[in-house]
């Protein structure tokens, strides 16, 4: 039986962080200007403390500036914001960053439309989001920047086919609905309440699973031959790793949609590392609009 072939999002993103640094070079020697990014971590979230230290050493290895900023997780949402308004008329950071999840006491709302729009590296905020919906250029949120790069990869012209994004959230499955549009797909947007939703995802050459559930998407959910982007990152027990050890699994039933699929993202090292390295493009971008440069005069 054929097997899919497995997209190898670490590898392609290790190439895209050595784009990266050239283009860090060039924009320092032509412009004398380093790009700065500020991650700001609230309290001691155990994964979110190793996703900002990931983050810290990857931008410094690609020549950026990296600013740290970590708060108690007792900070008040008035704290917070005047870190971010001070972080927006530092002309230093390009791009600001503030890790999520926040404490309860801390609108996520509110401190994301407190990032200026031009330095929100993440993309979340509603006038960047407005700028992708309406086909602007605004900054692209990262999951769905990395996962449109594997594609377009993959496939080159994406033009007529169809695609299923599994999972409706501001950060993956909206962002990633409006960028498959861009590239002239005919687009399905599924959700908890979609009505037979294996039959929907059997339709699509691309599917995007990004709904938070281990092992959602059956393999006979998927059409033969399909392109499985799998955005999930779920922990679920291993009892023969030992008692109480764990594994990471995505939202696709793997092994199952190995034996259906063209192509897959395996978990981990599939999508995972793309959103790091296509925060330091977005970070990259930033800085270049920020003194009216193009960032692509900087490709070799």
């Amino acid at each position: 039986m054929t097997k899919a072939d497995i997209i190898d999002g670490k590898a392609f993103a290790a190439r895209l962080r050595e784009s990266i640094s050239a283009r860090v070079a060039r924009l320092e020697a032509a412009h004398g200007l380093t790009p700065g990014l500020a991650v700001v971590l609230v309290g001691n979230d155990p994964a979110s403390e190793v996703y900002v230290r990931n983050k810290a050493r990857q931008t410094r290895e690609v020549g950026m500036a990296s600013f740290e900023h970590r708060l108690a997780a007792e900070t008040s949402e008035a704290e917070l914001l005047a870190l971010v308004e001070r972080l927006n008329r530092d002309p230093a950071v390009h791009g600001i960053l503030v890790q999520l999840p926040l404490p309860e006491q801390i609108s996520e709302a509110a401190v994301i439309g407190a990032i200026d729009p031009a330095k929100d590296v993440d993309g979340f905020h509603v006038v960047n989001a407005g700028l992708l919906m309406t086909g602007g250029e605004g900054m692209v949120p990262c999951t769905p920047r990395g996962c449109m790069m594997l594609l377009r990869d993959r496939l080159g012209d994406l033009s007529g086919l169809r695609a299923i994004v599994v999972g409706r959230s501001n950060i993956v499955g909206k962002p990633m609905a409006h960028l498959l549009l861009r590239e002239h797909c005919t687009v399905t947007v599924a959700h908890s309440r979609t009505r037979d939703l294996a039959a929907e995802c059997r339709r699509a050459d691309i599917l995007v699973a990004a709904v938070g559930r281990p092992e959602m998407i059956r393999g006979d959910w998927i059409k033969p031959g399909a392109t499985v982007i799998d955005v999930g990152i779920n922990r679920v027990p291993a009892p023969e790793k030992g008692e109480g050890k764990t594994r990471l699994v995505g939202d696709v039933a793997f092994d199952e949609a190995l034996a259906v699929a063209g192509a897959i993202t395996p978990v981990p090292g599939g999508v995972g590392p793309m959103t790091i390295a296509t925060l330091l493009d977005n970070t990259l971008i930033a800085a270049c609009r920020q003194i009216g440069v193009d960032p692509a005069t900087l490709s070799g």
